[in-house]
């Protein structure tokens, strides 16, 4: 496929120059040397005429052709799914319906008729698949080589000095895509005109670097030395899974990689290897960062053959990663593995992951931000609900302070240096379920992983807040805070809290809200000046913006204990929703600043 995206421009073939005898000014231009015009029969032209070819291999996985392409929208049918195939993304919908399953028989059916265009950029209308057959049988084979070259074009618009007989300019002709100059060419290689490419050209590399030629020696000469210098990824699937040695070693060196699904001998895996961190070192040793923080060392290599990529790890302590993988698919950031007998591996590229942590490293890391309990289960109770708006922040000389009701509570913490990784132990008053001896399993920017040493069930997830910088964040602290001249007057109050079907604010009537600039919820009742009750609230983002209320255990308030999702915010109406796993609203909570 061609290297680089080009825009077409729906231009005249010949944009002409034209002398004519109304005009006084004269424009001169000096002819070159005859030498440099193009000759028929030279190597040189057949180099322009390759280069400037239709590339056919971008959607050999739906014609299975290099030398021809199906114009586009296209209409498939794909392991039994219609699919519109109106652009090149749509590509990697056939992929990854091929790619659902690795032992089933994928089969792609083409809705004639089609357009399509031939590497000489010619159109043919086909009405059949015998047309379409009879087409790619004069096609060169998968990744056979072939007469288009790939690896380097034109950086367009270039020009051609046209001359008659005598050698003197006649036209100066413009050429704007390769569809334009392949013609051009083939009216050269004929014989029906005589021209020579106006210099300096630039010509543009596989990888998006360029070069600046000045004469056809040096045009002849890049070109001769560039064609062979890529991957022309003719074969018949989509995507660039047909890694050289080089370009494979290289895209694993490039960062640590970490397990997503995990599946050996037709078992699932993927819960006791989810989140193992493999780093790929250049002296072929490759470090392992298990979830329980050990580091494994081990052995890779790669190699290509008739089955494709092949990437060779081993283990003295962990079998089941210690195999001979087919790289059998390769996306941005992403690499799938497999063998036959029921053996896969999904890794995703993370350039932030961290395998060999330090004490230091992470002490400082825990002092950046403020710190939320996204989650915290113990001894089989989920107790993330307790510290919903309630962040951690932890201090140089080993003080952490939790920020309950707008108070903060000070306690210790200590990061831990054991055998088996890095732990984390908390000391916080009234907080037991944090004052247990945490290993950190996973850090990474934004998201720390823990779990209890002394039983693996026990599980905690801390993730940054970072409000400073947050235009966002700094609103909605802004809108909830904002100055009132009296509790009646400037509070908030539950407009409408839609729990399913059934509307449920009559129960929050003669109630109002206040959030405080320190974290504190207040909440009055009947017009009295007194605090029935109080809690704790955090605006953050996490993907989306989230307001987390914590009222404690009063009703009917306590039913709102929740992080919501903010789905609209003005100076004086919030708009709160819940959602369950399925992405289904279950629940509605609005908020009206009192007027």
């Amino acid at each position: 496929m061609k290297s680089k995206m080009r825009t077409l421009l729906l231009m005249p073939f010949f944009a002409l120059l034209l002398f004519t005898s109304c005009q006084e000014e004269k424009v001169d231009i000096t002819p070159p040397a005859e030498s440099e015009a193009l000759v028929a029969n030279s190597e040189l032209t057949s180099f322009i005429s390759a280069t400037s070819a239709k590339d056919g291999s971008a959607d050999n996985i739906i014609d299975k052709a290099s030398c021809l392409s199906v114009e586009l929208p296209v209409t498939v049918v794909v392991n039994g799914l219609e699919i519109i195939v109106d652009s090149t993304e749509d590509y990697k919908v056939i992929e990854a319906i091929f790619n659902k399953f690795e032992d089933d028989d994928d089969k792609l059916e083409i809705v004639f008729p089609i357009t399509i265009v031939l590497a000489d950029h010619t159109e043919i209308v086909l009405n059949n698949r015998t047309d379409l057959e009879n087409l790619i049988k004069e096609c060169k084979g998968e990744n056979e080589a072939d007469d288009d070259i790939e690896c380097i074009d034109f950086q367009y618009p270039i020009s051609f000095s046209v001359y008659d007989t005598e050698f003197q300019v006649i036209d100066v002709i413009t050429v704007e895509n390769d569809r334009q100059l392949h013609r051009f060419v083939k009216r050269v290689a004929n014989a029906e005109v005589l021209a020579s490419l106006n210099f300096p050209v630039t010509m543009i590399y596989a990888d998006g670097s360029t070069t600046v030629v000045n004469n056809n020696e040096e045009l002849e000469s890049t070109i001769n030395e560039a064609k062979d210098d890529c991957d022309e990824d003719d074969d018949n699937d989509y995507g660039d899974d047909d890694f050289t040695k080089e370009r494979l070693d290289e895209y694993l060196k490039i960062c640590p990689w970490v397990v997503h699904e995990f599946k050996r001998d037709n078992q699932d895996n993927t819960p006791e290897y989810k989140e193992y961190a493999l780093n790929f070192k250049e002296d072929g040793v490759v470090v392992m960062r298990a979830r329980g923080g050990d580091i494994l060392t081990g052995t890779w290599n790669t190699r290509v053959t008739d089955r494709g990529a092949l990437l060779k790890l081993e283990f003295d302590t962990l079998a089941d990663f210690t195999l001979e993988w087919v790289v059998y698919d390769i996306e941005y950031g992403k690499i799938k593995l497999y063998e036959v007998g029921g053996n896969r591996i999904i890794m995703k590229k993370n350039c932030d992951v961290v395998i060999d942590h330090t004490k230091e490293r992470v002490e400082n890391y825990l002092q950046e931000c403020l710190w939320r309990v996204a989650r915290l289960s113990v001894d089989g109770a989920d107790n993330e609900k307790d510290y919903i708006g309630t962040p951690l922040k932890f201090f140089a000389n080993n003080v952490v302070k939790i920020r309950v009701n707008g108070e903060l509570v000070e306690g210790t913490y200590e990061v831990l240096v054991r055998n088996n990784g890095l732990g984390l132990s908390i000391n916080l008053e009234g907080r037991p379920n944090l004052k247990l001896e945490w290993l950190i399993t996973f850090l990474e920017p934004g998201l720390i992983k823990l779990e209890s040493l002394n039983n693996r069930e026990n599980k905690m997830v801390l993730k940054r807040h970072c409000p400073e910088g947050d235009e966002d964040i700094n609103y909605i602290n802004d809108v909830l805070t904002s100055p009132w001249g009296g509790i009646w007057d400037g509070g908030w109050t539950v407009a409408s809290y839609l729990d399913g079907d059934v509307e449920k604010k009559e129960s929050f009537e003669l109630y109002v809200i206040t959030f405080s600039e320190e974290g504190k919820i207040n909440v009055y009742k009947e017009n009295n000046n007194d605090v029935k009750f109080d809690g704790s609230w955090l605006a953050y983002r996490n993907d989306d913006l989230f307001l987390g209320m914590h009222f404690g255990i009063e009703a009917p308030f306590n039913d709102l204990n929740h992080r919501w999702v903010i789905k609209s915010i003005t100076s004086n109406r919030i708009e709160l929703k819940d959602y369950n796993a399925n992405g289904g609203i279950e629940r509605i909570l609005v908020l009206e600043h009192v007027q």
